[in-house]
């Protein structure tokens, strides 16, 4: 243990605690093409809750009847955090919040309003207007919820004299919590400590309450923004898991959660996030909002504990230290990457797993045991990796409307591709041909021959998930339809099989959003909200 990790420890009991705020479920969600389905939402609250995470935003109740039974739900099945729900400046949103978060054992009102000119303009309301406006909407929210919190849009783009001036009346009016969001990534570290010690200093009262800072990455620099703000006083830092959210993203969770783990020497805050579950949540959120995690992103990427230069190897292998700030195991990665095959048992494959962060039912368990035999004989050798894309990605469900039965293609240097589909549609098996400009476009045509629909394919992605040619192709696939935004995802060795899974994957859940939606029914726009 190096001298540094050594009074790291020894501090942590001295340590003055961070609050960590997740959004991944609202603001995360807003990504375009990153929605989740209602079940998704609740496993993904359920393992935010797990590992120690302070307050889940789960949602933006009245933006839709399903973000409203989601974030209900999530309320009512809660066992640590606080519960919290996004509301505008107006009476009827923060009722629609109270009523979907008042079921948790604790529950947050979080309302917000624009408060830069710019965003001013947008309801035509002058300072006084607005002024009384922010005094209005937080008393009705204090008088429903003992815990609310309040956010000025676009904060580090006010007027400074009119910043204090509403977050003075915010205080009165009995917000417990202040948030400082930067909406458009627009600040730097410096400004961000400077603006939140200021107003510690300046505001009325704001001595009483916590302060928060809600950072975007349009600059790259959303993570050092929020560390410069907790140095400056905040003790809540808005995040979302592998930093997933509007444009180029929020503040990722894993980042400053270990930045102040490692960094404590310098940084003595602690959290309550149990890091050992980072990497579970980080794949588990990769897979469900179809945004896979680049390789070199920091803590969670592929490559975050990766060494191939021969001067790095030589330095891991005689002190890990030299290169490593972190072990693997701190954020739940393996530290060795055991090679399962064909011979291996579901002893073996339950233990392996449960390294891996997985505990499965007997019943899960032997699903994806199946298709690990099933992988284990067409591949010579059965990673991790490959293990993670099994239980993560999966394979058509049962219940799904649209399934893939039979897949032939016909390839090669004279065009045009064939593929001869066999598809299942809601039990029933139909069978057709079709050509395209290649493997991958004459499956996609061969299933709209047999399901035509309107959905445009705004992304399809694929990566191997480990090396060499029989590795597993994972493929992610975005398609949009009348505004709803769908995301589908697959695995396979071969990778126009993989590809027409995450297709039919995508589609099911184009159905799912049909249904809830009653056919026909636009959603609210909720972009940028803070």
């Amino acid at each position: 243990m190096t001298d540094q990790t050594k009074n790291s420890a020894s501090s942590q009991a001295t340590k003055e605690r961070v609050v960590i705020f997740d959004t991944t479920l609202r603001d995360g969600e807003q990504s375009p093409g990153a929605t989740m389905t209602h079940a998704e939402k609740l496993e993904i609250a359920g393992l935010l809750d797990e590992m120690g995470v302070d307050i889940i935003e789960a949602g933006f109740p009245i933006a839709s009847e399903g973000d409203f039974r989601a974030v209900s739900e999530i309320a009512a099945n809660s066992k640590n955090a606080v519960i919290c729900g996004l509301a505008r400046a107006n009476i009827k949103d923060i009722d629609r919040c109270w009523e979907a978060v008042k079921g948790a054992a604790q529950p947050r009102i979080h309302t917000f309003i624009g408060t830069s000119p710019l965003h001013r303009a947008i309801p035509n309301l002058d300072m006084d207007q607005m002024a009384d406006r922010i005094h209005e909407t937080v008393t009705h929210a204090r008088n429903l919820c003992d815990n609310v919190q309040w956010s000025p849009m676009d904060a580090t783009r006010t007027e400074w004299d009119y910043l204090c001036r509403t977050v003075e009346i915010a205080i009165k009016a009995g917000a417990s919590t202040i948030n400082i969001p930067d909406t458009v990534g627009y600040t730097a570290p410096v400004e961000s400590a400077d603006l939140i010690r200021r107003l510690i200093e300046t505001v009325p009262g704001a001595d009483e309450v916590v302060f928060a800072t809600h950072c975007h990455n349009d600059l790259g620099m959303a993570t050092a923004n929020a560390l410069a703000a907790v140095a400056g006083g905040a003790r809540q830092i808005e995040c979302t898991i592998n930093g997933l959210g509007e444009r180029a993203g929020n503040t990722a969770l894993e980042e400053v959660v270990m930045a102040l783990k490692v960094r404590g020497d310098i940084m003595p805050y602690a959290t309550g996030i149990d890091t050992t579950k980072i990497m579970n949540i980080s794949r588990r959120v990769a897979t469900v909002s179809g945004f896979p995690v680049q390789f070199n992103k920091a803590i969670v990427g592929k490559n975050a504990f990766a060494h191939e230069s021969g001067i790095h190897q030589d330095g891991m292998l005689k002190n890990a230290e030299t290169f490593e700030i972190m072990r693997p195991s701190d954020v739940g990665l393996a530290e060795t990457n055991i090679v399962m095959g064909k011979h291996s048992g579901r002893a073996a494959l339950r233990s392996k797993l449960h390294d891996l962060g997985y505990d499965l039912a007997d019943n899960q368990l032997n699903d994806v045991f199946v298709r690990f035999k099933e992988l284990a004989d067409r591949k010579k050798e059965v990673y991790d990796e490959d293990l993670i894309a099994l239980v993560n990605v999966g394979i058509d469900g049962e219940g799904d409307r649209l399934q893939i039965k039979h897949l032939r293609v016909i390839c090669g240097t004279e065009g045009p591709q064939q593929a001869t589909l066999t598809m299942a549609i809601d039990g029933v098996e139909q069978t057709t041909e079709a050509t395209g400009d290649g493997p991958v476009d004459a499956t996609f045509n061969a299933v709209r021959n047999l399901f035509p629909h309107d959905a445009r394919l705004q992304l399809y992605q694929v990566h191997a998930v480990t090396e060499g040619t029989d590795a597993q192709a994972t493929v992610s696939v975005r398609m949009e339809e009348a505004g709803r935004i769908v995301t589908g995802q697959s695995a396979d060795t071969d990778t126009v099989v993989a590809s027409a899974k995450a297709y039919v994957h995508a589609l099911n859940n184009l159905l799912i959003r049909r249904e809830k939606s009653g056919g026909d029914t636009p959603e609210v726009n909720y972009k940028d909200l803070t």
